[in-house]
């Protein structure tokens, strides 16, 4: 009989360890090709943490820093982080708009032009975040990212705006589900995917992404730097590496 393991690569085929690349150069060559982009966005598109801006507005702060910094570095489970924080802020639906209104989140220097570059060159981009919808919705809209290119988790409200819940559904509310929701990605677009991050929730996402390039212009994480055959500090090298733009 075959065993569990040979079951497994029948019924349930992964990349093999090869086909994940291993240089920075091998990186940079699918980054130009890419069909798809994919973006963290707290501490990558944006230069905060929105759940921390959304604990500090609601005077949460301190505790829930602490469970973020965890989270991003990989020692401990997200989906168990996730919910120990909401259950410290309780945000009303009113304290998430008056937070997103008082507190919008900063890009990250080059991130509008790096997504302007990418659809220039005819290149989908995503947004794929462990944060939430609702404060999401307005970055993307700022980069001219569809809604239905984001994946996020959502916050849920009882009937009076009061905090109830969050969508236990969206694959990113626990840890590998951002590969999830890339592989739900590879079925609707052909091609390579590229995923950027910062976080261990990011790495971990290759594969089913082709390549994933750590970022560190935000917060340098070394875990995810070790994970990284491409580590960048800037927005810059990444645009830099893109191919140029046929002429008109």
């Amino acid at each position: 009989d075959a065993s569990l393991s040979e079951y497994r690569a029948i019924m349930c085929p992964l990349p093999a360890d090869s086909s994940i690349p291993k240089t920075a150069e091998a990186v940079k060559a699918i980054w130009r090709a890419a069909a798809v982009v994919c973006f963290d966005v707290d501490s990558t598109m944006v230069r905060e943490e929105g759940i921390d801006v959304l604990a500090d507005h609601c005077g949460a702060g301190k505790a829930v820093a602490e469970w973020t910094h965890r989270a991003m570095g990989g020692g401990i489970p997200f989906e168990v982080a996730l919910e120990e924080r909401l259950k410290l802020i309780r945000p009303s639906k009113q304290q998430v708009a008056d937070c997103i209104s008082a507190h919008p989140l900063p890009f990250t220097e080059g991130g509008p032009e790096l997504v302007a570059a990418l659809h220039a060159r005819g290149k989908q981009v995503y947004l794929i975040s462990g944060g939430f919808r609702q404060m999401i919705e307005p970055i993307a809209a700022q980069l001219k990212i569809p809604a239905s290119n984001i994946v996020a988790n959502t916050l849920l409200f009882d009937d009076d705006g009061n905090y109830k819940d969050f969508d236990r559904t969206e694959p990113t509310h626990r840890s590998g589900g951002k590969a999830v929701a890339i592989g739900e990605i590879k079925q609707i677009h052909e091609g390579s995917i590229v995923m950027v991050g910062d976080g261990a929730t990011d790495a971990e996402a290759c594969p089913p992404a082709t390549a994933f390039i750590g970022f560190g212009g935000v917060a340098v994480r070394e875990k995810v730097r070790a994970l990284a055959p491409w580590y960048v500090l800037s927005m810059a090298e990444l645009i830099a590496e893109l191919d140029p733009l046929p002429q008109a």
